[in-house]
């Protein structure tokens, strides 16, 4: 049996994804806050390997060489796949570098701005083996990536964090974590528009709670103001943000606030899409494809451009349905593992 473990080290969250000969057997998402220390990462670790078994062999892809915890990104990239070895005591462990393929641990140093938040082009070049044409979305807990795919690569005009944001390919919102006051400033609230308070008092995962639209197990943070994850407590949440409570308003008030902010996030998405192709024209039935804990707003991204729809999870195997859809949400680390396992020794 040929078993390969992918992981994505983010700033937030750890996601890993096993494959055995080609076929998702485990996937796994866990909080890892690395904003609290490097310790989050290494319990985290042990736990994963706790739930989904160990391999010899593993791929590691990152985003959480941003945290604010390393003084630069070549510092978090060093040190994430340093605590990496270290927790999975690994002697086949690859670093995925985008184009440059998967590289071993001396080999890092130089090549700091390939590995660096490289783990949407994993996602992309796993979903070209599949698909020619299509524009890949993948909406997580904090960021949603829009990459073209064309003539069957990666055609993305940006590769790292500052130029991808430029042209729309990335896009800092996201489904659990992202601020209600990045999303929009103000909402009709009782025929006026309501301007918000900037703190967080809220964030986009009570949105999608009182819509009843958010995926179980997908808020893996403490809430805003440390209490439950109930849609009452959300409510409050939401409501301290137009600075009243709960109880000044029928429910359906603060439903309606709900849409509101859904469709400002949904608007973002739209604009961003809208930048990319404008980029990197595709043709007219080339699918969106959905990633991520919010591949269902992305479905509803589709619909709006007006293209057909295209589920990640559809092009990967795996054991069960149900796994099939974490690893969705878990992309770049199947993607690094599925990659790694069907071309060996090649990156």
């Amino acid at each position: 049996m040929d078993a390969i473990t992918g992981w994505d080290i983010g700033g937030a969250h750890l996601k890993a994804v096993r494959v055995e000969d080609g076929v998702v057997t485990q996937a796994v998402q866990l909080p890892c806050p690395l904003w609290l220390g490097l310790d989050q990462l290494e319990a985290a670790f042990a736990k994963a390997v706790r739930r989904i078994g160990g391999s010899a062999r593993h791929a590691v892809t990152m985003t959480g060489e941003l945290a604010d915890i390393f003084p630069s990104r070549a510092e978090g990239v060093r040190s994430l796949a340093r605590i990496a070895a270290d927790c999975l005591g690994a002697g086949d462990l690859k670093v995925y570098a985008g184009p440059e393929g998967f590289l071993g641990g001396g080999d890092l140093a130089d090549h700091v701005a390939s590995i660096a938040s490289a783990n949407w082009h994993a996602s992309a070049r796993w979903a070209t083996r599949a698909l020619r044409h299509g524009l890949f979305v993948d909406m997580g807990s904090t960021t949603t990536d829009l990459i073209p795919l064309s003539d069957g690569k990666v055609a993305a005009r940006g590769y790292s964090d500052c130029e991808r944001l430029a042209v729309g390919e990335l896009v800092y919102t996201g489904m659990v974590r992202s601020f209600v006051m990045s999303v929009a400033s103000r909402v009709p609230c009782g025929g006026r528009w309501m301007p918000l308070m900037n703190e967080y008092f809220a964030n986009m995962a009570d949105v999608y709670r009182i819509l009843g639209d958010l995926p179980a197990g997908a808020d893996q943070q403490t809430t805003p103001d440390g209490r439950a994850k109930t849609v009452a407590a959300s409510r409050v949440r939401l409501a301290r943000m137009l600075g009243m409570d709960a109880g000044d308003a029928a429910d359906a008030a603060w439903t309606e606030a709900a849409l509101c902010f859904r469709e400002a996030q949904l608007r973002m998405l739209h604009d961003a899409a809208m930048l990319v192709l404008s980029g990197r024209p595709l043709p007219a039935q080339a699918p969106i494809i959905g990633a991520g804990v919010g591949a269902r707003i992305v479905r509803r991204l589709a619909g709006r451009l007006g293209r057909p729809y295209v589920a990640f999870s559809r092009l990967i195997e795996a054991a069960s349905p149900a796994l099939r859809r974490r690893a969705s949400d878990c992309a770049p680390a199947a993607a690094v593992a599925l990659i790694a396992q069907a071309s060996p020794g090649t990156g």
